[in-house]
């Protein structure tokens, strides 16, 4: 029988033992060991027993085989949260496509270097009499800084020691004096930081309504049943998406058992902690960037040691090492910030359903504009779907006004606000309401277009907006095409043809212009680079302290403000020409999204779309708030040009330090992958940015309908990278959300 060895993470917390080791498997183990078990390997010239992880099993042995010792023993708690986390880890490995060590340190929590936090307070031994005759003693022998601590003692057995050295003044030689004596003694306790910094007390409970209690019910029943599955909840803005998280969660903790709740953007922490914190008060605790180290390992040993039930938090709060996880929530799941934008380029879906299936969890997606990989998986069945189609304030969705900026011009409007609007601002200042102008950067990447007709350059091999790059003209960021920049529309011949230029800060400045006096907060890159400074713009807002908040996609996604009667979307086009497959779903959710901030209250509410394509089937179906209609239409583009989720796509990205080197290594791989594979390949080109850092940036295309065959060709590509030994660097992005 041939020989069967393991490669082991030995204590990964050590930066210099971070790589794997080999060692033999005993007959005694065989067929128990798998990858993610954790085992104890003798280590070193003395042989120490450690703890390590087991990452890959086969019968090839790297090293000496006289030399490779044993693995001792298959540790005993073979399901713990580390298995769990290396299981998961070598999943990402493979379906991602990372080493293992970039995998393992994006899935387990770090292990730093962090000062325990200690609380201390001193205790009596001594009883009250004894206590007593001390402090006459002290008295007469006029030891003041004893006698005041000693009079403490007196009245209480227990006092904090910070309040001993603080408010008594006591020095820490008079409390060791007294330790001596036998009268005292000093008890050190952990502490744990916690970065919920909250005192609203519990808000009375909404009742659910019947909609809302028929997906609680259902998805309980399934994990009751132990058939815990995937929900798509489909409710539009206002429905009250968050009430159904609150029942699903509360009867998981009722259960023994733990709930992770992802948001999207840290903007949205402190609303939805809120909310969550009313509920199940010191149980819950968040997990993001803004978090010192020192937090985050805190966050992670409470939720190891059962000291909270709920964590919120980006998608990295998925990897928060909770024993037992019965429900992931993910909240807003169309949004492209739950993939990861560095290797391993993971998606926090499909690695919510990995962890899910890890620990026999549920899983929730929730959003008023699904993802159309969600939506079409639950039209396949692959995920069980409900609706939310009333707003439970009773209130009807706002108002949707459309204004064509071609037709502004023509008229001799060149300001950044249409007349509609500046009427609907100057109405709600005068009534005391509030307003949000939302500018719609994202995906902006210089594209160009005619002011006049709406034209948008286009590539003519892959649909997708060209991007404008100084000197070099126009290019498309997927096959390479290019051409020189028109002088004059194309279409209508024009001379207003070119890039879209307008920041928040230049639309804050025309505001103030228009409106004098008016008051407006900002909420952007610049406004919001300190760590409390989301709360304290939305605080802020929400307290009515500003008439108007200006900002980019950040204030569009979940919030609530009741006094919000109007919303402003200043550029409609710029994500809808962004030169990417997904600009129109983009822009649908981004649109959808805005309008649905208006009117959330009492009061009825209207919204603006600016744009120079009022036609364009996005803008249309997101002024109607129509989710169906849109996804009719989009489906059948992707399923024409062949992109997820009518079927799958891989980036494969080159870095290189010379740019000959990069697009030689681009070109040997795609040639590699075309004459092992059938499958279509776009590329190689320049990355829309070519060079950062100067590092040179190449990219090149698969599409393909099976994504395992997308797994084998990051696989041969993987080989034939390390058989070449080149100084190149490559990753790999499948299905990806942006353009490199």
């Amino acid at each position: 029988m041939k020989e069967l060895y393991a490669d082991v993470i030995v204590d990964i917390s050590h930066e210099k033992l971070d790589k794997p080791f080999q060692y033999r498997v005993p007959e005694r183990l065989r067929g128990k060991l798998e990858t993610g078990m954790c085992v104890t390997v003798p280590f070193g010239n003395g042989n120490k027993p450690l703890q390590g992880y087991v990452i890959g099993l086969g019968e090839e042995c790297k090293f000496d085989p006289a030399r490779t010792k044993d693995i001792l023993e298959l540790t005993e708690k073979s399901v713990d949260v580390e298995n769990r986390m290396i299981a998961l880890a070598a999943w990402i490995r493979k379906n991602y496509g990372s080493t293992m060590i970039q995998a393992l340190k994006t899935v387990l929590p770090a292990k730093q270097t962090v000062k325990q936090l200690e609380h201390r307070t001193l205790e009596r031994i001594m009883n009250r009499e004894e206590i007593i005759s001390l402090l006459g003693e002290s008295r007469r022998k006029k030891q003041v800084a004893k006698e005041r601590l000693l009079q403490e003692l007196v009245a209480q057995e227990s006092i904090p020691y910070e309040w001993v050295t603080g408010k008594l003044g006591v020095s820490s030689q008079t409390v060791k004096s007294l330790e001596r004596a036998g009268a005292v003694r000093v008890v050190s306790h952990e502490s744990f930081r916690n970065p919920v910094k909250l005192t609203e007390k519990s808000e009375q409970r909404k009742e659910l309504s019947a909609a809302q209690r028929a997906v609680a019910d259902a998805v309980i029943a399934d994990l009751d049943a132990g058939q815990p599955g995937v929900y798509l909840l489909h409710g539009i803005t206002g429905s009250g998406k968050t009430e159904v998280y609150l029942e699903l969660i509360e009867n998981v903790v009722k259960r023994g058992r733990q709930a992770v709740v992802l948001i999207p953007e840290i903007a949205l922490t402190y609303q939805t902690l809120l909310r969550f914190y009313r509920r199940f008060g010191d149980r819950v605790s968040v997990m993001n960037s803004t978090l010192s180290p020192g937090e985050k390992y805190d966050q992670c040993k409470r939720a190891r040691q059962g000291e909270i039930d709920v964590i919120i938090g980006p998608r990295s709060a998925l990897f928060t090492p909770f024993p037992d996880i019965g429900i992931i929530v993910m909240d807003e799941e169309h949004e492209g910030s739950y993939k990861s934008e560095s290797s391993p380029k993971y998606h926090a879906r499909e690695t919510a359903l990995e962890v899910a299936r890890l620990h026999g969890a549920a899983v929730v997606l929730g959003s008023a504009t699904p993802s159309l990989e969600a939506y079409y998986r639950a039209r396949q069945g692959e995920y069980r779907l409900f609706t939310l189609k009333e707003r439970l304030t009773g209130g009807q969705l706002p108002a949707v006004h459309t204004v064509d900026l071609r037709k502004e011009l023509k008229e001799g409007n060149r300001s950044i606000f249409s007349r509609r609007l500046q009427e609907l601002l100057a109405d709600r200042l005068s009534k005391g309401e509030q307003s949000i102008l939302f500018l719609n950067r994202r995906g902006y990447a210089g594209f160009v277009s005619c002011r006049a007709c709406g034209h948008v350059m286009k590539c003519p091999h892959c649909d997708v907006s060209l991007s404008e790059h100084r000197g070099a003209g126009l290019k498309c960021h997927y096959c390479g095409y290019s051409e020189p920049k028109p002088t004059l529309c194309p279409e209508c011949g024009s001379k207003y043809i070119s890039g879209f230029r307008a920041g928040t800060q230049q639309i804050e400045e025309k505001l103030g212009e228009l409106f004098p006096g008016v008051r407006c907060l900002r909420m952007d890159g610049d406004t919001t680079k300190t760590k409390e400074s989301y709360q304290q713009i939305l605080s802020a807002f929400a307290n009515q302290e500003a008439d108007v908040l200006i900002g980019t996609q950040m204030i569009v996604k979940g919030h609530d403000f009741p006094k919000v009667t109007l919303v402003g979307v200043l550029a409609a086009d710029l994500s809808l020409s962004a030169g990417d497959y997904r600009a129109g779903e983009r822009t649908f959710q981004l649109l959808t999204q805005a309008v649905g901030r208006a009117g959330r209250g009492v009061l009825p509410g209207e919204a603006v779309i600016q744009t120079y394509q009022p036609d364009h089937y996005a803008v249309v179906h997101a002024a109607a708030q129509d989710y169906e209609s849109f996804y009719e239409e989009e489906i059948l583009y992707r399923e024409l040009m062949g992109y997820p989720p009518a079927a799958h796509m891989l980036a494969v990205q080159v870095f290189a330090r010379t740019e000959e080197g990069g697009k030689k290594m681009a070109e040997r791989l795609a040639e590699a992958v075309k004459s092992s594979f059938d499958c279509q390949l776009m590329g190689p080109a320049p990355a829309s940015i070519e060079k950062i850092n100067d590092i040179f940036r190449f990219v090149f295309y698969v599409k393909c309908s099976e994504y395992d065959k997308l797994i084998q060709i990051k696989d041969l590509a993987e080989g034939k990278i390390q058989e070449w030994q080149r100084p190149e660097t490559v990753q790999f992005d499948f299905d990806p959300m942006n353009v490199m």
